[in-house]
C-alpha cells in the first residue's frame, strides 16, 4: 500500500512517556495544522498502550495519517522485546488505524513474510540508522533494496558538512527508490531542511511544545515557516551562515524572512563548521551547490585561501564575510565594513576621530582598516598582544595594553572581540571606566550587552552590534540577489528575535 504521493512533506516525531502527554501533544500539533504524525510506541512503558491511543486519536482526527513506530533498543529504541514481539505490535497498530509503520532493517531482515504481509495493509517504511557517523550508503541501500517496501529511510549522523550531500545525493543515486534521508546531529541540519528539494519524500521534525525523537530535530514550525519546507521547489538557490558556534546566529530568520519578501525561491541555512572543516565545506558548498555565504567566527580569515577571488578591501584586511558564486567561481567580499562606518557616521564625522579598537580577529581588522581609510586615528588593544602589535603595524594604528587603553580618552570605542555573545552574557572586556564617548559593540546577541549597560550607565552614547548586523546583512543580500533589500523587514525580524534573546544581569 502506498501513500508517497499524499504525504505531508513535514513528519511530526511524538514521544512521550505517556498516553495522556503523548495525546495532549499530538492535539497541540492537529491545532497547529498538521496532519501527518508518528507515534513512537517504545517510548510508552507498554507499547500496548499506545494502541488504544491511535484508535482514539484517529477517532477525532481520521484526516491525519498516523504512523506507528516501536523502535527496538538495539537501533537506539526503547523497546526491549523480541522482533515477534515488536511485529505484533506494529500489527495491532494497523488494526487500531495506523496507515503507516516504520521498522527497522535489522528487525525486518529477520521476518521478511509478515513485513511482506503487513506492506498489503498499510505503507512500510523501511528504516536504517547509524549513530557513529556516515559510512559508504550505496551497499547499506542496495541491502535495503532487497526488502519489498513503500520506502526506505536512511539516517547517519553527520560528522562533518559534507556528511549532509552523501546523505542527500542517494535520491540522484538511486532514482527510483522512494527515499526519506537525513542526517542527526546539530551538523546535520541542512539535511533535514534540504531533504524534500532533493527528492525525498519528507522530513522528520520535533513537536512545537517539546523535544523530538533524534540529536538535530528542529520544530515543525521552524521547518515550514522560517524554511519553508512544505513550499520549497526541487532546486532552490541556498545560501548560508558558516561559523563555531552557529545556533546563536539570527541570520537565518533575517535573510529567509528578506526571501520571503522579495518572492525569491531560496533558502538560508546554519552550518556548523568546526575550525579545521572549511576545505570539507567546500567541498558540500560546491556540491548542493549553495549560491553564496556568510562567514562569521572562527573562519572569517582563513577562508581567504578556499576562494577565487577577494576584493582589493577584504584582501588589505585579510578577512572575508560574504561569499558568492560567479561564472564558476567563489568570491569574497567584507560587507562588515558597511557595517562599521555606516552606524558611526551618523553620530560623528571619522576623519581624525579618535577610535580604540578592542580585538585582533576577523571582525576587529575590518573595522580598523576601514575607520583608518576613512581617517580616523585608530589605537587597537587586546587579550593578545602579538596580534595586537600585527594588526596595528597592517594598519598604521597604536597598539596599546589594556592598562593603557583604559587611561586613555577616544571619541570611540569599537569592541570587536566574542566577549559578552550569547551564552556568555556576563563577560566585558572592561571592569572599570569605558575610555570612550561613543561605544560600539559589535556583538549583537544579546542586543545589549553587559559593556552596552555599563557605557549607558555611565552616560554614553552607545550603538548596538544590531545596527551593523543590518548594514551589512542588506549587503549581503543585496550582492547575492542582485535587487534591494527590504531594509525594514529584515530590521523588524532582528529586533523579534533579539526580544527573545538572555537578558543582561
Amino acid at each position: 500500500m502506498s501513500l508517497q504521493r499524499s504525504l505531508p512533506r513535514i513528519c511530526i516525531a511524538m514521544g512521550f512517556p505517556d498516553v495522556p502527554t503523548l495525546l495532549a501533544h499530538a492535539e497541540k500539533e492537529v491545532e497547529a495544522g498538521e496532519r501527518f504524525l508518528e507515534f513512537r510506541l517504545d517510548y510508552l512503558p507498554r507499547p500496548e498502550q499506545g494502541i488504544g491511543a491511535i484508535s482514539q486519536f484517529l477517532a477525532r482526527h481520521p484526516e491525519c495519517t498516523l504512523m506507528a513506530t516501536c523502535r527496538r533498543h538495539q537501533n537506539h529504541g526503547k523497546f526491549n522485546g523480541s522482533v515477534e514481539e515488536q511485529i505484533r505490535i506494529l500489527e495491532a497498530a494497523v488494526q487500531a488505524g495506523a496507515k503507516a509503520i516504520d521498522i527497522e532493517l535489522e528487525s525486518a531482515e529477520n521476518a521478511v513474510p509478515r513485513v511482506e504481509s503487513l506492506r498489503a495493509k498499510v505503507m512500510v517504511v523501511l528504516s536504517y540508522h547509524n549513530w557513529g557517523g556516515t559510512p559508504s550508503l550505496d551497499a547499506v541501500v542496495r541491502r535495503m533494496l532487497r526488502i519489498s517496501a513503500d520506502a526506505y529511510k536512511v539516517v547517519t549522523t553527520a560528522r562533518k558538512p559534507s556528511d549532509n550531500y552523501r546523505v542527500l545525493s542517494l535520491a540522484k543515486t538511486h532514482p527510483k527508490a522512494p527515499l526519506i534521508m537525513l542526517a542527526m546531529g546539530e551538523m546535520g541540519l541542512p539535511s533535514r531542511v534540504l531533504s524534500t528539494a532533493f527528492g525525498g519524500l519528507y522530513t522528520y521534525a520535533a513537536p512545537n511544545q517539546a523535544e523530538g525523537t533524534a540529536a538535530g530535530q528542529v520544530a515543525a514550525k521552524v521547518l515550514r515557516n522560517l524554511y519553508r519546507v512544505d513550499r520549497m521547489p526541487k532546486s532552490p538557490k541556498v545560501f548560508g551562515v558558516i561559523a563555531d558556534p552557529v545556533r546563536h546566529s539570527i541570520s537565518p530568520l533575517v535573510h529567509n524572512r528578506a526571501f520571503q519578501t522579495r518572492r525569491i525561491d531560496a533558502v538560508y541555512i546554519p552550518i556548523l563548521v568546526h575550525a579545521a572543516q572549511l576545505k570539507d565545506f567546500l567541498l558540500f558548498a560546491g556540491k548542493v551547490p549553495l549560491s553564496g555565504f556568510s562567514v562569521t567566527l572562527p573562519h572569517k580569515q582563513k577562508i581567504l585561501r578556499y576562494l577565487d577571488v577577494v576584493d582589493s578591501m577584504a584582501r588589505r584586511i585579510g578577512a572575508v564575510n560574504t561569499v558568492w558564486r560567479k561564472a564558476g567561481k567563489w568570491r569574497g567580499t567584507n560587507t562588515d565594513v558597511d557595517g562599521v562606518l555606516t552606524p558611526l557616521s551618523r553620530h560623528l564625522r571619522l576623519g581624525k576621530a579618535s577610535v580604540l579598537v578592542v580585538g585582533n580577529g576577523g571582525a576587529a581588522r575590518g573595522a580598523a582598516f576601514a575607520l583608518s581609510d576613512a581617517g580616523a586615528k585608530i589605537s587597537i588593544a587586546g587579550r593578545n598582544a602579538d596580534r595586537v602589535r600585527a594588526l596595528a603595524k597592517a594598519c598604521g594604528a597604536e597598539p596599546l595594553s589594556k592598562d593603557q587603553a583604559e587611561k586613555s580618552r577616544f571619541d570611540v570605542v569599537l569592541h570587536a572581540t566574542p566577549l559578552g555573545m550569547a551564552p556568555n552574557v556576563n563577560q566585558c572586556y572592561f571592569d572599570g571606566p569605558i575610555p570612550g564617548e561613543i561605544v560600539f559593540d559589535m556583538v549583537y546577541n544579546p542586543r545589549q550587552t553587559l559593556l552596552l549597560k555599563r557605557a549607558a550607565e555611565q552616560g554614553k552614547t552607545v550603538i548596538s552590534g544590531l545596527e551593523m548586523f543590518i548594514e551589512q546583512a542588506v549587503k549581503q543580500f543585496e550582492i547575492w540577489t542582485g535587487e534591494s533589500a527590504p531594509r525594514s523587514v529584515m530590521e523588524k525580524c532582528a529586533q523579534e528575535a533579539l526580544g527573545a534573546a538572555p537578558p543582561v544581569r
